[in-house]
């Protein structure tokens, strides 16, 4: 198992710089080496616990065929939520990636329903929350997280580009949003999580697009938890730094990925469960009196 490195100076950890406080020579310095040596331990994320308010809950996650959402998806599935999950059918690769999900997702017992959706069009978006409560009886959870990326200088970005993501990233939300609503409002409860991003807070050079949809997903955030409050119903967003995703290791150079690891506290990347866990205790009624907030899960990135 990999270790990280101590941020203790050198001579700190090798007890040139700590007080003998336990009264007799090397036995402070090493009882220090030894709780350094436990806490450097870099330990694989763990599941949520189990979360028995979550099961037969009907939960939709756009997006889930890959990364993240498919992680989402797999952990909600481990605590018996029936999953409806989609993905923007851009060709073959992406189908088969959503046949395996639902593959997976199917092995751990659950029921499953999942097809192509365009969430950028409103009328897609409401036939596929429609659909889904009818295949999966009820609803109670949605998980924005479809999102797309088109790194460019803004002065050199195409119209294209910068509709793309802002549609994808903040209109496909509120899409599906609208949609979920009035079914949430009826039953009086229901359970929001958007996907955003640290860079909807801090931005970096070519994120024009992609930070402004997230800042943007931010405030729709805090506008839904404000007026679907009255009706039980809690709106969350996660707030990922890089994360290893397959998109992010091919698309981001090695140095980028390498500044990002250096910036975070715990000096490393965060993997999709750590994201996903944070979602499931958001749906959880362990988050019941939270609403509106932007949890960072991003290692201390912005710190």
């Amino acid at each position: 198992m990999a270790r990280r490195a101590s941020r203790i100076p050198i001579a700190q950890r090798e007890g040139h710089g700590l007080p003998d406080v336990a009264g007799a020579e090397g036995t402070a310095t090493e009882a220090v080496e030894q709780l350094l040596d436990e806490v450097a331990e870099e330990t694989s994320p763990q599941r949520a616990r189990e979360a028995a308010d979550l099961r037969d809950s009907g939960v939709v996650i756009t997006g889930a065929a890959t990364g993240i959402g498919r992680a989402i998806a797999l952990e909600f599935a481990h605590l018996g939520a029936r999953i409806a999950f989609n993905f923007l059918d851009d060709g073959a690769e992406l189908r088969d990636a959503a046949h395996q999900t639902a593959a997976e997702l199917r092995q751990l017992e659950v029921d499953v329903f999942y097809r192509a959706c365009d969430v950028r069009d409103g009328e897609e978006a409401a036939a596929f929350v429609e659909e889904a409560a009818g295949r999966l009886g009820s609803l109670q959870v949605l998980v924005n997280n479809a999102g797309i990326g088109a790194d460019r200088a803004l002065w050199r970005m195409s119209d294209d580009q910068w509709r793309d993501v802002l549609d994808t990233n903040l209109t496909g939300a509120f899409n599906m949003i609208r949609a979920i609503a009035p079914m949430f409002r009826r039953q009086q409860h229901g359970k929001i999580v958007n996907v955003s991003s640290v860079h909807g807070t801090r931005s970096e050079f070519g994120l024009a697009n992609y930070s402004a949809s997230k800042a943007g997903l931010n405030g729709l955030t805090r506008s839904a938890a404000l007026e679907l409050g009255p009706s039980n119903v809690n709106v969350n967003a996660v707030a990922p730094g890089y994360i290893r995703t397959t998109r992010l290791t091919d698309v981001v150079p090695a140095e980028i990925m390498d500044r990002a690891r250096d910036r975070s506290a715990l000096e490393r990347l965060g993997d999709p469960q750590d994201v996903a866990s944070v979602v499931v205790f958001l749906c959880s009624e362990a988050a019941r009196h939270i609403t509106g907030a932007i949890v960072p899960v991003d290692g201390g990135y912005l710190l």
